[in-house]
């Protein structure tokens, strides 16, 4: 936004509302601020990201290090474990390497931990399907979080046309979110990258994980391109692509479709920028949640710059315990198009995701410095906006700008508890409840659904 627009924009509303300069100034000063946020996209790192639709021989002159060289069947019945692990044992220490997974081939392996540091340059080409043993109860109890883990890497390029399958559904029956007389326990996830830099990740599908599909967590520079994710609607707490105290992580052009958020950001990541993001089905795209056993959470500098979000429970969601600390700041949503979305704009400072009642506390994650610019679409509830933060650290410096949502069938209104800010240009529903007392804008018809402690 320019210097002269700014000045303009300032003037009207000295005129139209005769409010003090000074606070207008304040309002005009985090616009530019959020306006001008930004993430610098990094250069494509040395190693060549080029399509390679398949690896038969040395290229380029690059050492081809093929699964099927150590023994590994690939028709999705035999046990590829330890062929697997030979392979990455000779790739990770064998300069300019590819550890190839053939395509035309489905890989039956059991959980395993890939780990770094390995040798310069290298590739982790899946062009085939590696698939996960389906059966909980003969899951390795010393992995029981993780299915593909790679740890410890630097600069090295994950790609290809496969596909990674966690063969989740005997997990997702087995959860208490399906069947509340099962005990709730955390189950593996297919794809994590941990403790890494300067990762590339491009055209791979991750579907049907046991629980998370993809992590990354303890990682710098990390882009993410054309990656698919995929599981069913109704599979629980089955989170497309989860981030965590990472920083400097780009995603764009990916496709997602969960049982829970298409995106999660949680705690001490920062520098996150997400573009051209479809998400459907899901919970949306989430910081959060934050601040679970008065913990404390940050998340700092996040941008999602367009994306399409279709037919989820939620849209544009920060999502916090009570008891907690820390802060959410510095975030712009823009250029999103919502289709029959539950809850479009969404900020729920009373998150519980507990079999039992969460008890109000006082502390919690300050959240600030949030923008709304360019959001547009219909929503199947009639709170198409809603701001509830804690009575003792309200949320603050909320900006709505050309927010435009409608409901087919009803009116719709925005909720405000402990929420300040204020918007500019088009915004429906009204956001007058920011800059007042009210709780919420006057609506034509009753809403009774309580948004507090629960799982959305």
């Amino acid at each position: 936004m320019n210097k002269f627009f700014l000045l303009v924009l300032l003037s009207l509303l000295i005129a139209a509302h005769g409010v003090a300069g000074n606070m207008l100034c304040d309002n005009i000063g985090i616009l530019e601020e959020l306006q001008s946020m930004d993430i610098e996209e990094e250069e494509e790192n040395e190693v060549e990201l080029s399509e390679i639709p398949s690896w038969n021989s040395e290229r380029g002159g690059k050492v081809l290090v093929n699964v099927d060289s150590f023994g590994a069947v690939g028709n999705g019945e035999s046990d590829d474990t330890q062929a697997f692990r030979k392979a990455w044992d000779v790739a990770c220490s064998t300069p300019k390497s590819v550890f190839l997974v053939p395509q035309g081939r489905r890989y039956l392996v059991n959980a395993t931990r890939f780990k770094g540091p390995c040798a310069d340059k290298l590739i982790i080409q899946i062009d085939g399907t590696i698939i996960a043993p389906d059966e909980p109860k003969n899951w390795d109890p010393n992995l029981p979080r993780i299915w593909l883990d790679f740890s410890k890497l630097d600069k090295a390029v994950f790609q290809g046309a496969g596909v990674i399958d966690g063969s989740g559904s005997k997990w997702w029956a087995a959860s208490c979110k399906k069947n509340k007389s099962n005990p709730c326990r955390g189950a593996p996830t297919a794809l994590t990258i941990d403790s890494s830099s300067a990762i590339r990740v491009k055209g791979l599908t991750i579907q049907n994980s046991q629980q998370m599909n993809f992590v990354i967590s303890r990682c710098d520079s990390v882009r993410i391109n054309a990656v698919k994710v995929s599981a069913p609607g109704d599979s629980p707490n089955t989170d497309g692509i989860h981030i965590s105290e990472s920083t400097n992580v780009v995603l764009q052009n990916c496709k997602i479709g969960t049982g829970d958020d298409c995106i999660s950001i949680v705690n001490a990541s920062s520098n996150i920028k997400m573009k051209r993001i479809y998400c459907g089905p899901g919970h949306g795209i989430s910081i959060g949640s934050l601040g679970k056993d008065n913990s404390t959470g940050i998340v700092t500098k996040v941008i999602l710059d367009t994306a399409v979000i279709r037919e989820t429970t939620n849209g544009l969601r920060i999502k916090t315990w009570q008891g907690g600390s820390g802060y959410v700041r510095g975030v712009r949503f823009q250029n999103v198009q919502m289709d029959n979305v539950s809850n479009p704009i969404i900020i729920d400072q009373f998150y519980c995701d507990s079999p039992t009642t969460c008890e109000n506390q006082p502390s919690a994650v300050k959240i600030s410095e949030v923008m709304y610019q360019n959001i547009s679409g219909t929503t199947i509830s009639a709170k198409a906006i809603k701001f509830d933060c804690s009575d003792s650290v309200p949320c603050s410096n909320l900006v709505l700008s050309n927010v435009d949502l409608e409901k087919e069938d009803g009116t719709v209104e925005a909720y405000c508890h402990s929420a300040q800010g204020f918007g500019y240009g088009v915004v429906h529903p009204s956001a007058d409840c920011l800059n007042s007392d009210d709780k919420r804008a006057e609506i034509a018809e009753p809403i009774t659904e309580d948004i507090r402690h629960t799982e959305l």
